[in-house]
């Protein structure tokens, strides 16, 4: 075994397909299969079980899953060691909840960076749950999670016991998302009973619970018409191109709503009240490149609320 093989399993984690950690990995799925193979009858048990849905790590898998990762980001820090020694070199790490208004203040950052003396920067979206464990871990400076208001104590409460700090950036309610498809097109507000005529597109990944506002709606009936797809980008295609399907999101800038199309509008009888949470641990010092993007996110976040009010 090999820091390979622990690449590889923490990918195929992170996908819950062998078939996608593959492809994301540039290599053939028997080859993944294989070396996954291998690693089991080396460690002496299942790291995965397999169904026809996909693979989930086994309770033993889970523990190894966690020293993996312990190891990776070990390896990883000892790289930006050398990495941020070189003068003006810039290192960066941000791990959120699917947003597009945090992933455009990330690319706003970054296109005014001075990178010619280096630049180390990694980007990710995730589930809160694994937002929280990869910040815990230190495999992320910072990390933002979004919260539903019905459990914000239980997360508060979370987030201390990690030893993890957190400041509430934003707190506002999810819009409804439309394409020029939908006959819902014209309306400012929608309610309940309008979008229960509706295909809701979700997110696929079982981690990220209370993902769907409607998936219990106010009758306490999952919604009977959904379309489930992991990524963002995926989701985006479909609500585009599917006529009549919608989807509950955080708030979007307008350079995305007129270059995708999409409309933004409130549920009159259905309010979600989200906060949006930035979190890092407490033995972390926030550095100035840190300090500059959560300036820039601040505008962002600015600009949002200033165009929510003049609706």
């Amino acid at each position: 075994m090999n820091l390979q093989h622990l690449k590889y399993i923490v990918e195929v984690e992170h996908t819950g397909s062998i078939t996608r950690a593959a492809e994301n990995l540039f290599m053939g799925q028997p080859n993944l299969s294989k070396a996954i193979k291998d690693m089991e009858t080396e460690l002496g048990f299942k790291i995965f079980k397999r169904s026809s849905k996909g693979v989930t790590p086994t309770d033993k898998g889970l523990e190894f899953l966690q020293y993996a990762k312990s190891i990776l980001v070990q390896i990883n820090k000892i790289e930006s060691i050398y990495t941020e020694r070189r003068r003006g070199s810039i290192s960066f790490s941000l791990l959120f909840s699917e947003s597009a208004y945090i992933s455009y203040a990330a690319a706003e950052f970054l296109k005014d960076l001075n990178t010619e003396n280096g630049l180390n920067v990694s980007l990710k979206e995730d589930n809160t749950d694994e937002v929280i464990n990869s910040i815990t871990i230190g495999e992320y400076n910072l990390g933002i999670i979004r919260v539903e208001n019905n459990y914000d104590q239980f997360y508060m409460s979370l987030l201390s016991e990690k030893n993890l700090k957190s400041e509430v950036l934003w707190e506002y309610e999810l819009s409804v998302l439309l394409s020029d498809k939908n006959r819902l097109r014209e309306k400012e507000t929608v309610t309940n009973a309008q979008l229960s005529g509706l295909t809701e597109v979700v997110c696929s990944d079982a981690g990220a619970i209370h993902n769907s506002p409607l998936s219990f709606g106010l009758s306490g009936r999952r919604s009977l018409r959904q379309i489930s797809a992991r990524d963002r980008e995926s989701r985006f295609e479909i609500l585009t191109n599917v006529p009549d399907t919608y989807m509950w999101a955080s708030k979007i800038p307008e350079e995305i709503l007129k270059k995708t199309g999409i409309k933004e509008v409130s549920c009159s009888d259905l309010k979600r009240r989200v906060k949006d949470v930035l979190i890092y641990r407490k033995d972390y010092a926030l550095t100035r490149y840190d300090n500059k993007f959560i300036s820039v996110l601040n505008d962002v976040i600015s600009k949002l609320k200033f165009s929510e009010t003049k609706e």
